[in-house]
């Protein structure tokens, strides 16, 4: 016996056609992970430049990162600026440090996205280690979030800062930031996210 054919609503054919669009975008986006790297001065670095006599204390060191996007790190009177990625012509345009004494952590997260054969970091993760300002014996731990430079736009910086110490959730909150920010960062012109009392920051732009 046939069966009757039952009308189908229009809305039901365009709930269809959402759905499958839905699908065919996140099958198209790019699946994002934590890779890590280390970073220690003396092992993955080689110093490019360095204070001469009666020249201060500073240097600007280069560092392997992941997969050929390098780190910067430049040094100044116990302070460190960080950059990830790659510079652009004039290494030492940008300065974004604390204003207290700091130092870096030996490991650097990488955010990275996949899609199909291309794997791009677009963010790092740097623990810092900042002096308190009410007790220089004592120091406050922060999650600083970076802005990886690309080979085209050459356009890194710090994108947020998380306080570390005594917030069970900060890794958390360092890859939301840089999963969420990183990317569409305007650095020198979007505001940085802040979570928590961080110690005092700033950039200079020479």
């Amino acid at each position: 016996m046939r069966l009757p054919s039952v009308p189908v609503p229009p809305a039901c054919f365009m709930l269809a056609g959402l759905i499958l669009a839905g699908l065919a975008g996140t099958a198209s986006a790019g699946a994002i992970s934590s890779a890590y790297t280390d970073l220690d001065s003396t092992r993955d670095c080689v110093t490019y430049a360095q204070a001469g006599e009666n020249d201060g204390d500073w240097a600007d060191l280069a560092c392997s990162g992941y997969r050929g996007y390098p780190v910067l790190v430049g040094y100044d009177d116990a302070r460190e600026s960080v950059f990830f990625g790659f510079p652009p012509a004039d290494m030492t345009s940008v300065w974004e440090s604390f204003v207290g004494f700091n130092s870096s952590g030996d490991r650097v997260e990488w955010r990275v996205e996949t899609d199909g054969d291309v794997t791009v970091p677009f963010a790092a993760i740097l623990r810092r280690f900042v002096a308190d300002p009410q007790d220089s014996e004592k120091r406050v731990e922060v999650l600083a979030v970076s802005k990886v430079a690309q080979m085209d736009a050459r356009d890194g910086c710090t994108v947020g800062l998380v306080l570390a110490t005594g917030n069970p959730q900060a890794d958390d909150e360092a890859r939301r930031i840089a999963d969420e920010k990183a990317k569409g960062f305007a650095c020198g012109k979007d505001r940085r996210v802040t979570v928590g009392a961080v110690p005092d920051f700033g950039r200079v732009d020479n």
